[in-house]
């Protein structure tokens, strides 16, 4: 976790009014002494000097006038205008430095506001420079962050409209264009146009049945019946499923498969989709002649037990450049696949979606070259496991 060391403005208020009070007290000191020395030293030289004369004048006056004489006067005048000074220094001192605080703060906020009404706007281009490591830097940090998700969010949107609208069109002129021909009378109706035009509706049925999936899952509500089962069927039925599919391209499935594996709670027909999925991958992106080895076992990760299922295949692996996309939404490593040999491009997504409702993770290790592995990692959930151990 990154901690950012920050200087709080609760540290910079109470260092300005410790200056400030230090700086008052500094001057009240100074500016008394300085005038009380001089006059009191005055006033002593004075009164010895008409001590030593004698003078009986001034036994005769009032009071006032002995403690209150033109000295005295003097002295306190002096002090006053010291201390009149001071609390004007101090008054201007105070203006100054509270007016620097409230611009540090108020012209950041009001930065973060005009980009805010912006990005309300739809203008998502919007960056605040960051000029303190207080909590007004750290929270212009977070807005820009969230411009950038935001902008970000938006492109992928943009790009994912395309790409659906893309994915759709081509059956749908598949199917039109056949249509047209056949009513023209250009195309005559055959066994074979027909068994075309089905395959195209079947996988813009799928298309879509994948989307509304996909959409699901990403938002949580995807509807999971789960149940302790045994993940080794469900993976043993996937590779027998796909079975023929890899015989056309001479590829050998193995399954290692580990034993007494504790149950898991999941969704079976959910899980077969996900291992559906990897394994369909690791058979469209495997030469002629390859293999593919399924494995189940048990790990410890962050002290914590998972179930882990690994697909390995050993075709062209995939580039460094492409694993942050891997999971993306149409993405496809391979640019020269079309869309029947490359898939549509939703399957690695639909997987991660999958897993992590789950409570699951999915992790990929790939070199080119040398093949990839992919890694689902399903929890074990303790009291499952406990109970099931106790019966």
């Amino acid at each position: 976790m990154l901690v950012i060391k920050m200087n709080s403005i609760i540290t910079r208020i109470t260092g300005l009014m410790f200056l400030t009070v230090v700086l008052t007290v500094f001057l009240l000191i100074y500016l008394t002494n300085q005038q009380m020395t001089q006059l009191f030293q005055e006033y002593l030289v004075v009164q010895h000097m008409e001590a030593v004369r004698g003078t009986m004048l001034l036994l005769n006056e009032p009071d006032e006038s002995i403690i209150m004489g033109p000295l005295e006067h003097t002295f306190l005048a002096s002090v006053h205008t010291s201390l009149i000074w001071v609390g004007m220094s101090i008054l201007a001192a105070g203006l100054l430095a509270s007016y620097i605080l409230a611009r540090s703060i108020t012209v950041p906020l009001r930065n973060l506001s005009r980009a805010a009404e912006q990005i309300a706007q739809g203008n998502y281009e919007q960056n605040v420079p960051i000029e303190t490591r207080d909590e007004v830097g750290y929270l212009a940090g977070i807005f820009n962050r969230m411009s950038e998700a935001l902008r970000v969010n938006t492109k992928l949107r943009q790009q994912l409209l395309a790409n659906i609208a893309h994915e759709l069109k081509t059956p749908l002129a598949v199917i039109q264009g056949h249509l047209e021909g056949m009513v023209d009378g250009v195309i005559e109706p055959s066994k074979e146009q027909l068994g075309s035009l089905h395959e195209e509706a079947i996988h813009l049925n799928r298309l879509i049945k994948d989307l509304r999936d996909l959409s699901l899952a990403e938002v949580r509500q995807l509807a999971l019946e789960k149940y302790p089962t045994n993940i080794n069927p469900i993976v043993t039925r996937a590779v027998i499923l796909l079975k023929p599919l890899a015989d056309v391209k001479h590829i050998r499935i193995t399954s290692i498969l580990a034993d007494c594996l504790p149950e898991v709670v999941v969704d079976s027909d959910r899980m077969s989709q996900v291992f559906y999925n990897l394994l369909v991958n690791a058979i469209r992106y495997s030469p002629e002649q390859g293999e593919i080895q399924v494995t189940t076992r048990l790990v410890m990760k962050e002290k914590d037990r998972w179930l882990q299922v690994a697909v390995a295949d050993h075709g062209s692996g995939i580039a460094s450049e492409d694993m942050p996309y891997l999971f993306d939404h149409f993405y496809r490593g391979d640019k020269s696949r079309d869309r029947k040999s490359g898939g549509s491009g939703l399957g690695l997504a639909i997987v991660k979606q999958l897993v992590e409702n789950h409570g699951g993770k999915v992790t990929v290790k790939s070199e080119l070259g040398e093949g990839s592995v992919f890694q689902v990692l399903i929890p074990i959930e303790t009291d499952l496991t406990h109970s099931a151990e106790t019966q």
